[in-house]
């Protein structure tokens, strides 16, 4: 069997976007509505270079996206399905550290 390591960069790609904790607040937070970068701004208390370097970041993985209004960008989850991902971790956070070494055919299904 051929693993096709070029896949498996790009899905490193796509987490290491999501490994800021910054970036994780805009990321849930733009699941309700699109936001302007000095809206984000707010959101994580960082300054709007900052923050427009994490959309960018975003962008470039394909989690969000970016639309011209007037003068102003609004920028959107572009792929909402990156929320289940947090459920997923939610799930290791709140169970138990028994649980956490080992996995039973039971506690894998459940994450799907």
């Amino acid at each position: 069997m051929t693993v096709d390591m070029a896949r498996f960069e790009k899905r490193a790609e796509i987490i290491k976007a999501m490994g800021n904790a910054a970036r994780l607040v805009i990321v849930e937070d733009l699941q309700n509505n699109e936001k302007t970068v000095g809206a984000l701004t707010e959101l994580v208390d960082l300054d709007i270079s900052t923050v427009s370097r994490h959309l960018l970041i975003l962008r470039h993985a394909g989690i969000v996206s970016c639309r011209k209004n007037g003068n102003r960008v609004l920028y959107r989850l572009r792929t909402p399905c990156v929320l289940n991902f947090f459920d997923c971790v939610e799930r290791i956070l709140n169970s138990d550290d028994d649980l956490k070494d080992t996995c039973s055919d039971d506690s894998c299904t459940n994450c799907i």
